[in-house]
C-alpha cells in the first residue's frame, strides 16, 4: 500500500496564484499585471474648527467649560459679525504717516549728526530705516488680515455684566432653531438640551459686533450706540 505525500492544508482562495501574475510581497496590494503600485490619495484635511458643547442644565448655560446663569442671561440673538475693514484701512493709513514722519525726522537729526560724525549717523539711519520697515511690515501683515477676514455667523448669549458668549456653526439654521430653546430654558427651569455647536476663533478687536444697548446714568435714559 502506498503512502501519499502528506499536504499542508490551505484555507479556501489562499495560496492560489493565476498565472502569468507575479507574487507580492507580504502587505502589499496586489496590482493587475503591467501596472504600478498607486498610492491612495490623501485625506481631507480636518476643518480648523473646535466643536464645542453647549448646554443648559440646572439653571445654568454651559459654553464649553464656561457657565453662565440662566437668570443674568438678558439678550440671545443671532447676527453676521462683519471685518472692520474700514477701520483697518484708516489705522493702516494713519500708523503708516505716522512710520513715515518719525523715519524722515529722524533721518534729518541723522543728517545734521553727520557733520561731526559720519559713523554715528550712518548706524542712526540703518537702525531708524530698519525699525521703519518692520514697523511697516507688521502693519501691511494685520490690514491684510482684516481684509481677507471672512464674516462669521454666530449665536450671541449676553448676560447682565459685560460677559458676552459667542459659538458658530457650519449650518446657520442650526444657531437660529437654538434662540428658541434658551430663551424657553430662561423661564422653565427644568429645561435641559445639550448640542454641539463650533468654537468661534476670531480676534474681536477685527469684527463688528452688532448694537449694545447703554445705559447714560438715570433712569430711562437709554443710548444705543454701534460696537
Amino acid at each position: 500500500m502506498e503512502s501519499t505525500p502528506h499536504q499542508e492544508f490551505q484555507p479556501p482562495g489562499q495560496g492560489f496564484q493565476p498565472p502569468g501574475q507575479r507574487t507580492q510581497p507580504p502587505g502589499q496590494p496586489a496590482q493587475p499585471p503591467g501596472q504600478y503600485d498607486i498610492p491612495p490619495p490623501p485625506a481631507v484635511p480636518p476643518r480648523s474648527v473646535r466643536a464645542i458643547d453647549l448646554r443648559v442644565g440646572k439653571r445654568l448655560l454651559w459654553v464649553g467649560a464656561a457657565a453662565y446663569p440662566l437668570q443674568n442671561i438678558t439678550r440671545v440673538h443671532t447676527f453676521t459679525m462683519t471685518p472692520r475693514r474700514k477701520e483697518a484701512t484708516l489705522r493702516f493709513l494713519k500708523r503708516t504717516a505716522l512710520i513715515l514722519s518719525v523715519a524722515f525726522g529722524l533721518t534729518i537729526v541723522a543728517g545734521l549728526a553727520a557733520f561731526a560724525d559720519t559713523s554715528t549717523a550712518g548706524g542712526i539711519l540703518t537702525f531708524v530705516w530698519l525699525g521703519a520697515i518692520a514697523a511697516l511690515v507688521f502693519s501691511i501683515v494685520e490690514l491684510f488680515s482684516v481684509l481677507t477676514a471672512p464674516a462669521q455667523y454666530v449665536l450671541a448669549m449676553e448676560t447682565s455684566g459685560p460677559s458676552i458668549a459667542m459659538v458658530t456653526s457650519a449650518d446657520p439654521h442650526q444657531l437660529d432653531r437654538l434662540v428658541a430653546p434658551i430663551v424657553q430654558a430662561i423661564e422653565n427651569p427644568e429645561a435641559e438640551f445639550h448640542v454641539k455647536v463650533e468654537q468661534l476663533l476670531v480676534n474681536p478687536r477685527n469684527y463688528y459686533f452688532g448694537d449694545n444697548v447703554n445705559m447714560y446714568g438715570g433712569s430711562g435714559n437709554v443710548g444705543v450706540g454701534n460696537s
